[in-house]
């Protein structure tokens, strides 16, 4: 079992910078491909960057060149730094840990945090 534990969120005006941190319980998290999605009001749930166990990165195209994702695997944590935001970047941001272990699909979601982007 793995708890997931995003901070950092908050309200930023156009054009400024948040870094969301993800802190994870329980072991293996090196083992894990973690993730950040957002959720906008009346919207679906959407992938914003993901990074692999192997630290390989993957970001929308809305947020490319604006938002950068990495992990300390020693501190069992993932980032997100977000330059450069909008209005439409607005939205709960979920921290997503996932791993396939003897055929077993593993995943784990934290419990969001609000980013507000407003003048």
């Amino acid at each position: 079992q793995v708890q997931l534990v995003e901070s950092g969120g908050g309200l930023v005006q156009p054009g400024g910078s948040l870094t969301l941190s993800c802190v994870a319980s329980g072991s293996a998290f090196s083992s894990y491909n973690m993730a950040w999605y957002h959720q906008a009001p009346g919207k679906q749930r959407e992938l914003v960057a993901s990074i692999s166990s192997g630290g390989i990165t993957n970001y929308s195209d809305s947020v490319k060149g604006r938002f950068t994702i990495s992990r300390d695997n020693a501190r069992n944590t993932v980032y997100l730094r977000m330059n450069n935001l909008k209005a439409e970047d607005t939205a709960v941001y979920y921290c997503n840990a996932r791993r396939t272990y003897y055929s077993m699909a593993y995943v784990y979601w934290g419990q969001g945090t609000q980013v507000t982007v407003s003048s």
